[in-house]
């Protein structure tokens, strides 16, 4: 995976920025920037310094790292070794980081010593932040490894059925199973310059962020600085960015608190949103604001993205796009264990076939769960979603997230697209709520525009019985001034209530 991502670029283009990197969005220069040649060169560099320090082909590395070029570095090198590294975020607690290391039964971990002390058994080696660099320079260049498509590439973690996170192992194949969302989703040539607004360490800036890019010769440009919504547009400017990825949750806040005149999306040509679900009011108000249009995908840990609108695939409104060409994609009944796919137009569990080179080895130490997400040939994403007569997909929620009432199951998301269009809404998330011990009912949690003068509860409905089926609309409104959301933006929806 590391060497189809960068062995071509780092010959062909040696000298051309691979990675630049902004901390400081008024700055007249970047922090720093890395040529292809370079980041090889310490991929390469590195890879023979973890072989030296006794890791092998197939051990695991878990990243602990702050959000600095090194932690690509080492993701990456780990590939390049035949290891399998591990990210995680700077922020998990001494608990989580314990966790991992014992589930993953990591053979190694690098670690910011900035961070707060962890302990660490002694069969664990330890890899500091200087020892990396330092590697980084004066170790000879290992040779790319040897590694086959269905050798373990790299390990995520992810939430599970159960309390415990899972982990996903994906292949070196993985960066190859990429390929459809070039033309599906991003539209990214050699000439495109991908500013992601994720950090280093989130899959989402490492897949779409760096390997995407990478294996294009494209170039990576990532801002560390204090993420607020104003420096966004203006690093796009700056840096002339052709593509900019993010969040809905963060666009939204672009579109409200920051200048959006178009000249600042010059060198635009779209935009790339994942992670959750958008208010259907974005997508107009970012073209009519900047110029240029939004494109979403729907993904997951076990594949990355898979369905998605691009500049071939026009959007439709209230569907996230097509399968992406060459995904074989099905609609399988809720409670068929068959696995029969469903005609058009009917509501059903969301599938991918299990040929498909994107899709996960399997769930690290977890046979259990892994055979319950296949049904024949089919592996059930956990979403529910249609497929209409042109092959566009509408998503209609994760099955867990599905709320139950008078006998219907409702999407929230299905509520939710209608309620945010109250003039007097800012953001909203539905959830089932139990208010006796044998009545549940639907919730909407509500983040009004004006905190000291809200909109009025019993209006909210008026508004939601004008739209929507009576069995599908919330019978409670709770007012609240944020919706609890993961580091990554993602609406929590088990802590609402």
């Amino acid at each position: 995976m590391a060497r189809y991502c960068l062995a071509g670029a780092a010959s062909t283009t040696p000298d051309k920025p691979a990675l630049i990197v902004v901390h400081d969005a008024n700055d007249i220069e970047p922090a720093q920037v890395w040529t292809f040649a370079e980041i090889e060169d310490a991929v390469l560099r590195l890879a023979s310094g973890l072989q030296t320090m006794g890791l092998g082909t197939g051990d695991r590395l878990l990243l602990r790292l702050p959000n600095t070029p090194l932690y690509p570095i080492v993701f990456f090198a780990a590939q390049a070794a035949g290891i399998v590294p591990l990210a995680t975020s700077s922020t998990l607690t001494e608990g989580d980081v314990e966790f991992l290391l014992h589930d993953s039964r990591a053979s190694a971990i690098a670690i910011d010593d900035a961070l707060p002390p962890i302990p660490i058994l002694e069969t664990v080696k330890r890899l500091a932040v200087a020892e990396i660099e330092a590697m980084c320079r004066q170790c000879h260049r290992a040779s790319w490894a040897d590694t086959h498509a269905d050798d373990p590439a790299y390990l995520i973690y992810t939430s599970g059925t159960t309390s415990r996170p899972k982990g996903v192992l994906h292949a070196h194949r993985a960066a190859w199973g990429r390929r459809p969302m070039y033309d599906g989703w991003c539209d990214i040539g050699r000439d495109d310059r991908m500013l992601h607004a994720g950090a280093f360490n989130w899959t989402y800036t490492l897949g779409t962020g760096l390997t995407d890019p990478w294996a294009n010769g494209a170039t990576a440009i990532i801002y560390t600085g204090e993420k607020r919504p104003a420096v966004w547009p203006a690093l796009i400017q700056k840096t002339e960015a052709t593509l900019f990825a993010a969040v809905p949750g963060l666009l939204r806040q672009i579109l409200k608190y920051a200048d959006v005149s178009k000249p600042q999306f010059a060198t635009l040509r779209h935009a790339l949103t994942a992670g959750e679900a958008p208010p259907p009011g974005l997508f107009a108000e970012w073209r009519q604001r900047t110029g240029t249009e939004l494109y979403e995908a729907l993904g997951m840990s076990e594949i990355s993205t898979y369905i998605s609108s691009a500049p071939s695939v026009p959007r439709k409104p209230g569907a996230i796009g097509k399968p992406q060409p060459g995904r074989a994609i099905a609609i399988l009944p809720l409670d068929d264990a068959e696995g029969t796919p469903l005609p058009p137009g009917e509501d059903g569990l969301i599938a991918v076939h299990r040929s498909d080179p994107g899709l996960m080895l399997g769930y690290w130490n977890r046979s259990e769960e892994e055979a319950e997400v296949y049904r024949g040939d089919w592996f059930i994403s956990g979403d529910i979603g249609r497929i209409d007569d042109d092959g566009y997909v509408t998503h209609l929620g994760r099955a867990n997230d599905i709320m139950k009432a008078q006998g219907y199951r409702v999407a929230p998301q299905e509520v939710e697209a209608v309620l945010i269009a109250h003039p007097g809404i800012a953001e909203v998330a539905c959830a089932e709520v139990r208010v006796r011990d044998d009545v549940s009912v639907i919730a909407a949690f509500v983040v009004p525009h004006d905190w000291h003068a809200p909109p009025a509860a019993g209006a909210i409905l008026d508004f939601a019985a004008a739209r929507l089926s009576a069995y599908k609309r919330p019978r409670e409104i709770r007012f609240v001034k944020t919706l609890p959301r993961t580091a990554n933006g993602k609406v929590i929806r088990s802590k609402l209530g």
